[in-house]
């Protein structure tokens, strides 16, 4: 079967089952811690995600437990074992990322990107949450991420829309101006 469309049903399944259950932010912010710890630590992605004669189901799901600091809702606990039962634990990492972006959908939070060359001040991050929210009706988690390779301004990315007001940008522009009035000089 498509990997994609089994990402998919596993997310989906998890999200409804959460649901029925009342543990959907308590689940969430579990699969974000994993989803960290997977990022930050490529040895537990390559043990979690290891055929199960090199690693055991039964440790693999310690491993994440570990990474949780022993303590895991038993909702993430019994969809970590239909994973290992059903040889999915390869797909944990993408299972729990479409999970989450479907979670929070499901309960009306948008994602949204913040780039900065510092970070930023508490009074944007609320101006910024309560423009989308004044716009679509939606909170919106901000991720923030600092580069100074931007050299000033910011870029704000939620869904298919990027507000690029960085000052490398504008740089990038007025070069692209000059070569381009050169260009019809010659």
């Amino acid at each position: 079967m498509n990997r994609a469309i089994v990402i998919t049903r596993y997310a989906r399944a998890l999200v409804r089952y959460v649901r029925d259950n009342g543990q959907g932010d308590v689940v969430c912010s579990e699969a974000e811690v994993l989803l960290k710890a997977l990022h930050d630590v490529p040895d537990l992605a390559r043990m979690v995600e290891a055929a199960n004669d090199v690693v055991s189901e039964f440790d693999k799901k310690k491993l994440l437990q570990s990474a949780l600091g022993n303590r895991m809702s038993p909702e993430l606990s019994r969809f970590l074992t239909l994973l290992n039962k059903n040889g999915r634990m390869e797909l944990v990492g993408d299972i729990l990322r479409d999970f989450v972006d479907m979670y929070h959908r499901s309960v009306g939070i948008r994602k949204a990107q913040l780039v900065t060359v510092g970070e930023p001040s508490e009074r944007l991050l609320q101006r910024l949450k309560a423009l989308v929210k004044s716009k679509t009706g939606e909170d919106v988690i901000i991720e923030v991420v600092v580069d100074p390779s931007i050299v000033g301004g910011f870029i704000f990315d939620i869904d298919d829309y990027l507000l690029d007001a960085s000052v490398k940008r504008q740089l990038d522009l007025i070069r692209e101006q000059f070569i381009e009035r050169n260009r019809r000089i010659i």
